[in-house]
């Protein structure tokens, strides 16, 4: 499949659904975007979603290119219609084809869509702003002057970061998930056994690094990134 943003070819996986399912996806790595087929997303297994956001974490080093509009469906040629959404209290946003044929959205709203970062707070973006003036947006990577906004003035997204936290939960949800999935379907790739098992040691060494990290001119996102995908070594 050639990637409706940029024409190159993209990178087909397989990964789990519930039930035994198989989820096929298309991911741009230059594009950081993902084409799912239809409403695939809310089907990824626990495990695949762990997979899945591993596959971004060493792929989402800096923010990527604009997208530029129109956009066309990869399986039909009809222009992707812009389409906001909410996962709980979350906003996110996606590409959807109007025949049905599936969704591009880009890592950034894929990571928002699974409460993966979250905005900045007050006395976080005035932390930032003691220590940096410019950071790129991790939705566009369009540039953002702290001394004049707390948001990117392209795409309309406030600064945010990944939330340690929420991922630490997310992670927690994911392995009781994945556990109880296993007692109906036991076929589960062995590498998710292994992925929950890096998953568990992750967070005390991130917190340690990241408390030791500073803004750089990426993304506050990307930086988190880094992180996680040294511990997914």
């Amino acid at each position: 499949m050639q990637c409706p943003a940029c024409a190159a070819a993209m990178t087909a996986l397989t990964l789990d659904g519930h039930l035994g399912t198989k989820v096929d996806l298309d991911l741009c790595a230059a594009c950081q975007v993902i084409w799912f087929d239809r409403l695939e997303s809310p089907r990824l297994s626990p495990g695949a979603t762990l997979s899945l956001f591993r596959t971004i974490s060493e792929r989402k080093q800096m923010p990527p290119p604009p997208l530029v509009d129109p956009l066309k469906c990869p399986r039909c040629d009809l222009r992707l219609l812009l389409t906001n959404d909410r996962q709980r209290n979350t906003p996110f946003r996606y590409r959807r084809c109007a025949r049905e044929h599936g969704r591009l959205i880009t890592f950034f709203d894929f990571l928002r869509e699974k409460d993966f970062v979250r905005p900045l707070s007050t006395g976080q973006l005035a932390d930032l702003r003691a220590n940096v003036q410019m950071i790129n947006c991790s939705n566009c990577g369009a540039p953002i002057d702290l001394t004049r906004a707390s948001g990117c003035a392209h795409c309309g997204t406030p600064l945010s970061m990944l939330d340690l936290n929420q991922i630490e939960g997310m992670a927690a949800h994911l392995r009781q998930a994945d556990e109880a999935s296993r007692t109906i379907d036991p076929t589960l790739p062995e590498r998710m056994k292994r992925e929950k098992e890096a998953v568990d040691s992750l967070f005390e060494a991130l917190r340690a690094d990241a408390a030791g990290a500073r803004p750089a001119s990426a993304g506050l996102v990307e930086m988190g990134m880094r992180l996680v995908a040294k511990w997914f070594d």
